[in-house]
């Protein structure tokens, strides 16, 4: 039986017609998926050369088939487990297999909600601090002071007492630059040499090996110190394999809190700025959160109490990460020969999943560009939660959603209870990196 015949793909996208669009996709691939999506249905493939296949797809089943019913016939492709893990290491980020088990089992503990909730009260006060000096009946560009906001609460709880600001803006610093170019390398392949010879991967490399020291310095000082600080760091000192009873290698945890500071900043600062700016062109929906807020906080005063009864904030935050996911794309690759819904692929194939296009799927969603946070409230959330995918789905699963969340309703209370926002943009300019990034959104802040 010849290959052809053995294997068969969703609509093919001609190869001429990919290399015709190559620039303007690397540029912002999402127009030019919506149109291949309307043009060839819900998956399409693409072929390049004799045997290499690639699957984009905003199918539900297809999401669900991958990264949960036979997700372990699905690893993380050469993106993530080639081009990331040269700069961020070994990490639950860039890991697979067995190792990426043992990881999971070894700091899943640190997460649990009873964790979390003892890091609220610092976390709470970090984003007080930060918000202190937001500046007020100003059009401002809303990303920059989300993005310090966010990098800041992963720092003080990772190090609460632990890092000078001089080493925390370093870190910042090099994490940008890092990821900048990143971007560049995946997203010109062909200039790969000259990123080489002009000594820009090498530059890159070194500014990784930087950041490795200073927080190797920050772990051993704490290990030094044998203080008991009630953050992150103290929590994975704590954490000990099963089989062995040992801890992390201080390599391996400075991995793992390389992948905590860049999957939990960006992340929360892209979707904390979406949802400001949904806010802030809906007052009514403003109104509602600010009603919310105030009624919780005549019951009680304690945060983990409040942050447990804000249902309405909550729907808010989720329809705001239905319309502008964060990590707005993943993919995988089989390790095996499967059947992937009709299609029979071959060991290897390359299969993205748009969480972009999936959410604004009008198969699973009603009026699917309209902001309604009222999809994820009763009985409604039910059929929501199935097509929502803002942290992943499955045993790989953002291990922090549950910091993510609390981070990010406590800054939307914060705010809210305090100033009036509008917003100065009629639609969000982004541009899709590695996660969806927010571009000029401008917003302005009235005491109420």
């Amino acid at each position: 039986m010849s290959e052809n015949r053995k294997y068969n793909y969703p609509c093919r996208l001609s190869i001429l017609r990919f290399f015709l669009d190559a620039e303007k996709v690397r540029k912002n691939p999402i127009p030019f998926h919506k149109r291949y999506f309307d043009k060839f249905g819900d998956s399409f493939s693409l072929k390049i050369g004799r045997s290499k296949h690639i699957i984009l797809s905003r199918d539900n089943e297809i999401a669900q088939y991958i990264l949960q019913k036979n997700q372990k016939n699905y690893h993380k492709s050469r993106f993530q487990s080639v081009y990331l893990s040269k700069y961020l290491g070994k990490g639950l980020l860039t890991v697979d297999g067995d190792f990426w088990l043992k990881q999971r089992r070894l700091i899943q503990p640190a997460f649990h909600k009873q964790k979390m909730n003892q890091l609220v009260e610092n976390m709470n006060a970090t984003i007080a601090s930060e918000l202190d000096g937001l500046v007020e009946e100003k059009s401002i560009d809303l990303f920059p002071v989300m993005s310090q906001l966010a990098f800041n609460v992963v720092a003080r709880s990772l190090f609460q007492l632990s890092i000078s600001d001089e080493k925390l803006n370093r870190i910042k610093f090099i994490i940008e630059e890092v990821q900048n170019f990143l971007i560049k390398e995946i997203r010109l392949p062909h200039k790969a040499w000259w990123f080489s010879v002009s000594g820009q991967v090498k530059q890159h490399l070194e500014l990784a090996e930087e950041n490795n020291r200073i927080i190797k310095e920050i772990i051993e000082d704490r290990v030094a110190s044998k203080e008991e600080v009630n953050d992150l760091l103290h929590m994975l000192l704590e954490t000990r394999y099963e089989d062995t009873g040992e801890g992390m290698s201080v390599k391996q945890l400075i991995d793992e809190i390389k992948v905590l500071f860049i999957a939990g900043h960006e992340t929360t600062a892209n979707a904390l700025t979406f949802t400001l700016h949904l806010l802030g062109r809906n007052p009514e929906i403003q109104e509602k959160v600010f009603k919310e807020i105030t009624e919780i906080e005549l019951q009680t005063n304690d945060i983990v109490e409040q942050l447990q009864k804000m249902s309405y904030t909550n729907a808010v935050l989720n329809e705001a990460m239905r319309l502008y996911p964060p990590a707005w794309i993943t993919d995988r690759q089989n390790v095996e020969d499967d059947t992937l819904v009709d299609y029979h692929i071959k060991k290897g194939t390359l299969i993205g999943v748009s969480f972009y296009e999936l959410h604004r799927n009008s198969k699973y969603w009603d009026n699917p560009e309209v902001f309604d946070p009222e999809r994820f409230l009763g009985e409604q959330k039910k059929q929501s939660m199935q097509y929502f995918y803002p942290f992943g789905a499955g045993p790989r699963m953002c291990i922090g959603s549950g910091f993510a969340i609390y981070e990010m309703c406590l800054t939307i209370s914060q705010i809210v209870k305090k100033y009036v926002i509008k917003s100065n943009n009629d639609t969000a300019a982004f541009n899709p990196l590695i996660t969806l990034k927010p571009v000029g959104i401008e917003v302005s802040f009235s005491k109420r």
